[in-house]
C-alpha cells in the first residue's frame, strides 16, 4: 500500500496554492495567559470553505487527468469535506455527487449547495458518516466516478499535511508541540508525514468517537460499537486504513476530550476571541483548557489546529446546556414534594443558596397521594457552591433524587 512522504505533501502544496488559502497563524493571548506557553491557532476556520478539508479534496481532484474529470466524482461526508469536493468542482468544472448522513446541520448542506452550485448534487442517506460512506462507494462502482475520501486516501493525506507544512514557514521553525483534532486520522498523518519525529504531535479524538485509539489498540482499524455523533466533524467510526499505517508506529500521541468540554471551549472562543468554531473546531483548544496535554510549560510553543467555523447556530442552546453540566453550574433533580401549601417554599428556604437559581420546575398533580414528584434544575453562580448545595439536599427532610448523567431520563433533558 503506498504511503504518503514529506514530497507527497510538498507536492500536494504546490498544486493547490493557487486555489486554496494559506490561512493565517493567530497567537491566543487567552490560551498563552492560561497555560504560560505561548499557544498560537492555525486558522483552518477562516478558509473559502471554513475548513482545512478544502485541501485533501483539491489536491486528490486537480491529480485526476481528463477521462476520470469527465466521469465525475463522489464523496461522502459529515459536511466540511463536501463543502471542500464542492468548492473544487465548481474551481474545475468537475460534476460531483454528494452523499451526507442525515444528522448533517442544516447550515453545512446549505453551504454545500451554494459552493458546488449546478456542479454538486446532494444526496442525505443513513444516520452516520459511516452510512453514507457506503453509499457513496456503491455509487462509485456502479457509475465509474472517482471516489474522493474524506481521510483514507494518499492524496487527501497529503493535502491534509499541508496545513503541519504551513505552520512551520509560518512560525519560522517547528513548533514544540503541535495539536490537532482527529476523526478519521487524515489530518495527523500528514501532519506526521511532513514533520517525522522533529515536532510532538497530539491527536485530539471526541469521546464517544475514538475511532483511531480504538484501531492502535487493536492494531488495525476496528467499528466502534457506538458512535456520539455530537462533535459532526470527528464522528467516524472507523480510523481509515491510509492514515492508521502512518499514524500506528509514530509515536504520535492520543487523547479524548468530552464533549461538554468542548462545548466549553467553543463558548470561549465565541465570547472571549470572537471565533465562531464548530465542535471539531474546537477539539484541539479543549485539550488544553482541559489540561489534557501534559508538560506544556512556559518557554513551550503550542500550535492548535482549529479546523472549522461550519458551526449551526440552533446548536447553540444545547452547546450552553451541555457547558454549563460539564463545568458542574447546572444540577437536576427529582424533588419528592408533599401536597400541601408551603411545602415548595420550604424547599426553596432549606436547600437553596442565595445565588442558586431554580431554571427548571415541572411539577403536575395527578392524584390525591401525600407527595407528588418534581423535576427540578437548578442552576448556579459557581461550580464549586455544588458540594454546599448536596449537602443540603442530604440533609433536608425532603426526599431529593440527583438525576444520573449516564441515566436514560437525563436524555430527554438535552
Amino acid at each position: 500500500m503506498m504511503t504518503v512522504t514529506a514530497d507527497l505533501v510538498d507536492a500536494a502544496a504546490a498544486r493547490i496554492a493557487d486555489r486554496v488559502a494559506s490561512t493565517p497563524l493567530h497567537r491566543s493571548e487567552r490560551l498563552s495567559t492560561f497555560t504560560g506557553a505561548e499557544i498560537w491557532l492555525k486558522r483552518e476556520d477562516l478558509q473559502a470553505v471554513r475548513s482545512y478539508k478544502v485541501r485533501g479534496a483539491y489536491n486528490l481532484i486537480s491529480s485526476l487527468d481528463d477521462a476520470a474529470r469527465a466521469a465525475g466524482v463522489v464523496t461522502a461526508s459529515a459536511g466540511n469535506h463536501a463543502q471542500g469536493v464542492a468548492f473544487t468542482c465548481e474551481a474545475l468544472d468537475v460534476r460531483g455527487r454528494v452523499y451526507l448522513p442525515h444528522s448533517t446541520p442544516r447550515q453545512k448542506c446549505r453551504r454545500i449547495a451554494e459552493l458546488g452550485g449546478a456542479r454538486i448534487e446532494l444526496i442525505l442517506t443513513g444516520a452516520t458518516y459511516d452510512e453514507a460512506a457506503l453509499a457513496a462507494r456503491e455509487d462509485a462502482e456502479r457509475t465509474g466516478a472517482t471516489m474522493v475520501p474524506a481521510f483514507d486516501d494518499v492524496r487527501t493525506v497529503a493535502g491534509q499535511g499541508t496545513v503541519a507544512r504551513e505552520i512551520v514557514a509560518q512560525l519560522g521553525r517547528e513548533p514544540d508541540v503541535l495539536v490537532v483534532p482527529v476523526g478519521g486520522g487524515g489530518l495527523l498523518a500528514g501532519s506526521i508525514a511532513w514533520l517525522g519525529n522533529r515536532a510532538r504531535i497530539v491527536g485530539v479524538e471526541p469521546m464517544g468517537a475514538a475511532c483511531v485509539a480504538a484501531a492502535l489498540e487493536a492494531g488495525e482499524p476496528v467499528d466502534l460499537p457506538h458512535l456520539d455523533t455530537f462533535v459532526d466533524g470527528a464522528a467516524v467510526t472507523r480510523a481509515g486504513t491510509v492514515p492508521f499505517a502512518i499514524i500506528q508506529n509514530s509515536g504520535a500521541e492520543l487523547i479524548d476530550v468530552p464533549t461538554g468540554a468542548v462545548c466549553s471551549e467553543m463558548l470561549e472562543l465565541y465570547q472571549v476571541d470572537g471565533i465562531i468554531a464548530e465542535p471539531a473546531g474546537a477539539l484541539a483548544c479543549a485539550a488544553l483548557t482541559g489540561r489534557l496535554v501534559s508538560g506544556i510549560t512556559p518557554g513551550t510553543t503550542v500550535v492548535c489546529v482549529l479546523s472549522g467555523g461550519n458551526n449551526d447556530i440552533s446548536r447553540y442552546a444545547e452547546i450552553i446546556e451541555r457547558a454549563m453540566l460539564h463545568e458542574g453550574r447546572k444540577l437536576y433533580f427529582l424533588v419528592e414534594f408533599h401536597q400541601e401549601p408551603g411545602a415548595l417554599r420550604r424547599f426553596l428556604d432549606e436547600v437553596l443558596g442565595p445565588d442558586d437559581d431554580i431554571v427548571l420546575f415541572e411539577y403536575i398533580k395527578r392524584n390525591n397521594r401525600e407527595t407528588g414528584p418534581a423535576l427540578v434544575g437548578i442552576e448556579l453562580a459557581r461550580p464549586e457552591d455544588a458540594p454546599a448545595l448536596l449537602a443540603r439536599m442530604r440533609t433536608t427532610p425532603i426526599n431529593v433524587e440527583q438525576v444520573d448523567p449516564a441515566g436514560p431520563l437525563f436524555q430527554f433533558l438535552i
